[in-house]
């Protein structure tokens, strides 16, 4: 009777530590207290294990919208005192029963921050291996970058298809003014005494009344 009784009382224990280290659904869990906190770093003892099953267990009970979690469905194991240790979360309908892996994933991400602060610590100090650390959310813009980006360029790009036109107008133009210049020096625009200077460069020359041969002055 007493084999009995004392096989029920420490058979559950046993079980649990085989169920923690045969299981391929548990996560290794290492806190580096001393790095994170300096000289204000506290003791691990049976106290903080007892606090990280109780937040694991919170843990699940917000991802799976369940209070029946207990630190009990918490079953842990392999630690060191290095503060690395093991563990794996049961079923609260059946305690022979792990919850599958991906699920604790999951409870873990969703509530990282949440456990970090229970023992003040961060990502860098408090590393469930195999679990990525938790990001910021996302930035959301108004406007996606790279939409801004295209529009700069595209109206970089208008700017200097514009000047490049006003450019060429504006020499053409001051080509044609030019042009129109020499033209109407050519044409002998300034005059003298009613005649054109242009006309002093025919072959033919300007005839001259003052120097005419009139008979009407040269016979005595």
């Amino acid at each position: 009777m007493l084999a009995g009784v004392l096989l029920l009382i420490f058979l559950p224990p046993l079980v649990a530590k085989d169920l923690c280290k045969d299981s391929q659904d548990g996560f290794k869990v290492r806190l580096s207290i001393k790095t994170g906190l300096g000289d204000d770093a506290y003791e691990w003892n049976e106290s903080e294990m007892f606090l990280f099953r109780s937040t694991l267990a919170y843990a699940m009970r917000k991802h799976s919208n369940q209070d029946t979690y207990t630190i009990d469905n918490i079953l842990v194991c392999n630690d060191t005192q290095r503060v690395s240790f093991v563990f794996v979360v049961t079923s609260t309908d059946d305690p022979d029963q792990l919850i599958p892996k991906e699920q604790v994933e999951l409870a873990v991400r969703q509530n990282k921050h949440r456990i970090n602060n229970a023992f003040l610590l961060s990502d860098m100090t408090l590393e469930f291996m195999g679990i990525p650390p938790t990001l910021s959310a996302p930035i959301i813009y108004d406007t996606e970058p790279w939409l801004i980006v295209f529009g700069v360029v595209i109206g970089a790009v208008a700017v200097g298809i514009v000047a490049l036109l006003m450019s060429t107008v504006s020499k053409k133009r001051r080509a044609k003014e030019k042009a129109a210049g020499l033209s109407e020096e050519d044409e002998g625009i300034v005059k003298e005494n009613g005649t054109a200077l242009s006309s002093l460069g025919r072959k033919e020359g300007v005839y001259n009344q003052a120097f005419s041969n009139d008979d009407r002055f040269t016979k005595l």
